[in-house]
């Protein structure tokens, strides 16, 4: 197809196919190492009297890089075109697969440590591949598909979560043999780590369905100021309120989402007892609470974002989180293993219904020719917070266990950091979609 003819309605796009099932690809992959490193982080008998959980530190080193490089990320994918880009990404992912599985298979010498080089490579990688990600979806489908679009995509991200944490879980029940000594069992774990490098060399090809889309401004020249946000990115902020405000509001779903998967890899390996593989269970459900909350938020969305969903799917996020908390005074969860999925299926379903609408208002409201570095802006925005999560999940395990009170506790700590967004964050529907001085479209003030 032509860069500048009209493109196809979304069900009969291969483009969008292989976008689709290039995140998908990639997201899997993501998870599955993650949850790999992060089920070796946590500390389990006699251990934990003697060694600290490592969760945190292991989501600082992931989202360090997106603080590092979204800015360079965001020049690139205005400066060339964001196909290539994608592509450029995918193929890199090969190469920081197979160190992981050689970090994995030689445990017994890099240890952990060789783990966290290995994810702060990770890291790296997607900070080049996000702006790319969420900014070609403008450039290659119609308007009006992009909030379908973007529940797709989110669900089928949130889907490859469930597969990623659970094939984990699944990998480290039968390769992990937890009496004998971490160093001499984990490395095992190999088998699964080779099987990441036969997903990214699927997720490239698959990379190649893109449409190829012109550069947004081919002769964008380098600054030292393109590291962090560029003059004409703090313009457009500074003139804009509603923006600003869904970054911060979209970044605090990630610091969520960072603080909330080793709270529950916590709860279910701690005090639900639940091993690896439940653990993993547990996990990968709010993935499909997400997934199915990211298509009905897109559907409901009727071709442009909804605030009000925003709303219904915050104050679902702090109920669900404040029931997930119960437990009684002798350490026993309220609902145990079984009556908890069904709550993070709902914890998920209300984070799709909070993530669809402000993705969609964040993609579509700047300026054509500044969204591959604006979309740069939120990656580091999600990713200070995502750092932000691990620092303060940190600090929450070392209260929870000098308090002495069961891990349930870390959900009610997450409620109180949503309950002021839920009541503070009113955007109106009104200041949806203001078009840009430099687009001729109408300005869409409708409801």
């Amino acid at each position: 197809m032509d860069e500048t003819s009209e493109p196809p309605p979304l069900n009969r796009d291969p483009a969008f196919y292989g976008m689709t099932a290039t995140q998908f690809l990639g997201a899997f992959n993501d998870n599955l190492f993650k949850q790999l490193m992060l089920l070796l982080a946590i500390p389990i008998g006699a251990a934990a009297a003697t060694e600290q959980d490592q969760q945190g530190l292991a989501t600082i080193l992931f989202s360090l890089p997106f603080i590092i490089f979204s800015g360079y990320a965001g020049y690139l994918s205005d400066r060339f075109s964001k196909r290539r880009i994608i592509v450029a990404a995918k193929v890199a992912e090969i190469a920081v697969m197979l160190l992981g599985a050689a970090a994995f298979l030689l445990y017994g010498h890099v240890g952990y440590t060789g783990l966290l080089v290995v994810l702060f490579l990770m890291g790296m990688q997607s900070s080049f591949f996000g702006p790319g990600k969420y900014g070609v979806l403008p450039e290659m489908l119609r308007e009006e598909d992009l909030p379908r679009a973007n529940g797709i995509i989110l669900m089928t991200t949130f889907l490859a979560i469930i597969l990623g944490t659970a094939s984990a879980g699944i990998l480290g029940q039968v390769f992990v043999n937890e009496d004998l000594p971490l160093t001499d069992s984990a490395s095992g774990l190999w088998i699964g780590s080779a099987m990441c490098v036969a997903v990214a060399v699927a997720g490239t090809l698959t990379s190649l369905l893109i449409r190829r889309v012109p550069a947004a401004q081919p002769k964008l020249e380098f600054g030292l100021s393109s590291l962090v946000v560029p003059p004409d990115a703090r313009r457009t902020l500074s003139n804009d309120r509603p923006l600003v405000m869904a970054l911060l509001a979209g970044s605090m779903f990630w610091m969520v989402g960072g603080i909330t998967i080793p709270s529950v890899n916590s709860l279910g390996m701690v005090q639900l007892e639940a091993g690896k593989l439940g653990t993993s269970i547990l996990t990968a459900i709010i993935g499909l609470g997400i997934a199915s909350g990211a298509v009905v938020a897109g559907r409901l969305c009727h071709g442009k974002a909804d605030f009000r969903i925003v709303r219904v799917g915050l104050w679902g996020m702090v109920l669900s989180l404040c029931v997930l908390c119960i437990s009684s005074p002798g350490g026993v969860h309220l609902l145990g293993f079984w009556g908890s999925l069904p709550l993070l299926v709902v914890l998920g379903v209300s984070a799709g219904f909070f993530a669809i609408p402000v993705q969609v208002f964040i993609q579509t409201r700047p300026p054509a020719e500044q969204k591959g570095r604006l979309i740069a802006v939120m990656n580091q925005f999600n990713f200070v917070a995502i750092l932000l999560s691990g620092l303060i999940y940190t600090l929450f395990d070392r209260l929870i266990d000098l308090w002495g009170w069961p891990r349930s506790c870390l959900f009610g700590m997450m409620a109180i950091l949503v309950l002021p967004l839920a009541i503070g964050y009113r955007p109106r529907n009104e200041d949806l979609i203001v078009a840009p001085a430099s687009d001729a479209k109408t300005v869409d003030r409708g409801d």
